[in-house]
């Protein structure tokens, strides 16, 4: 298969260099010259569970892209999503398409200038950092589910299988936005233990980042199933456990549980968003993922009053106005409705 990838970072880099050595035609777009420059004249390192080794990927910077473009993976942070489909959308061939291998729900962004089915959706959870440039740390192995906007069965699908498992077991759904909300519960747990400088296993132990992390989850699978999405499974992590039905703390605990555990024995002990906020002081992708499930809670009547509040902590954590210390916790506690404590 011939793709270009646009966003070469962690997941982009890591897809481009595993599908480059088993053969395919893959070209890796950047913004950061001295990340091209070095794939380029040394390969892409990759680090971690599968090993070390250098992939001899080709990579280009952006304002170096040109069409007519074929296949297309999407794999910028959320918040770059407008700005690079626009970028692609006048240079893509009348039969090419874009796939979405991004967090968020970033495909109705880019069906808007390209159209629906023009967009192929994705899920992908499997981790990996990037560390400097050329070099990236892989940290596990989880499946992707690849599918449709309107939940059809089509070739290029198919097409799209075939490459990606290169890289990751890949399943065909025609359920992808289940997938995606399912995703959006685990963002919204995210997020709310990254508002604090310690691993996921320790903030899930401390009985305040506990209940937040339950009641964000809690609120982002109300949302989603209030929309009819059947959530999917992320991983080992059952999105379902925390819609509100009788004792359901019990299996939603169990599941943080594991998860917590999981990390404390892996090479990621930390949430990708952690990274940016204490390590890379960047912009995190609060905004494409938090964010719409408070817009969607506010358009369909259901409070998200702990979402809210993360963003807000997210944002001055981003903007330097606050720090990532425990008492987050205690700001974050403190929009937990009195009937839900």
């Amino acid at each position: 298969m011939k793709v270009t990838i646009v966003g070469a970072g962690a997941i982009g880099g890591t897809i481009g260099a595993f599908m480059t050595k088993d053969g395919h035609d893959v070209t890796l777009v950047d913004i950061v010259p001295e990340h091209v420059k070095i794939m380029n004249e040394q390969g892409l390192l990759i680090t971690g569970a599968r090993g070390d080794e250098r992939y001899p990927v080709k990579a280009i910077l952006a304002d170096e892209l040109t069409g007519p473009l074929g296949i297309v993976f999407l794999c910028v942070k959320g918040h770059f999503t407008e700005g690079a489909i626009q970028q692609i959308a006048p240079k893509l061939a009348p039969d090419g398409y874009v796939v979405s291998i991004q967090n968020g729900l970033n495909e109705e962004i880019i069906a808007r200038y390209i159209g629906r089915e023009r967009t192929v959706g994705c899920f992908v959870h499997f981790s990996a950092d990037y560390i400097e440039p050329g070099v990236i740390q892989f940290s596990n192995t989880h499946a992707m589910h690849i599918g449709e906007l309107d939940g059809s069965l089509t070739p290029r699908l198919d097409d799209l299988k075939q490459a990606l498992e290169s890289v990751m077991p890949v399943g065909i759904t025609t359920n992808i936005w289940g997938y995606l909300w399912g995703q959006l519960v685990y963002a919204a747990m995210a997020f709310a233990v990254s508002t604090v400088d310690a691993t996921v296993f320790e903030v899930l132990s401390d009985p305040r980042g506990r209940r937040v992390g339950l009641e964000a989850a809690a609120e982002a699978a109300q949302v989603a199933s209030a929309q009819g999405y059947p959530l999917e499974m992320i991983a080992d992590f059952n999105p379902n456990a925390f819609l509100r039905t009788p004792g359901w703390e019990t299996e939603a605990n169990r599941v943080l549980d594991e998860l917590g555990e999981e990390m404390q024995g892996s090479l990621k002990s930390h949430m990708g968003i952690w990274m940016d906020l204490a390590i890379k002081h960047r912009k995190t992708e609060v905004d494409m993922q938090s964010v719409p499930i408070v817009e969607a809670g506010k358009r369909l009547g259901i409070p998200t009053p702990v979402n809210e509040k993360v963003v807000e902590v997210i944002h001055e954590i981003e903007r330097g106005e606050r720090g990532m210390g425990w008492d987050n916790l205690d700001v974050l506690e403190s929009a937990i409705p009195a009937s839900s404590r």
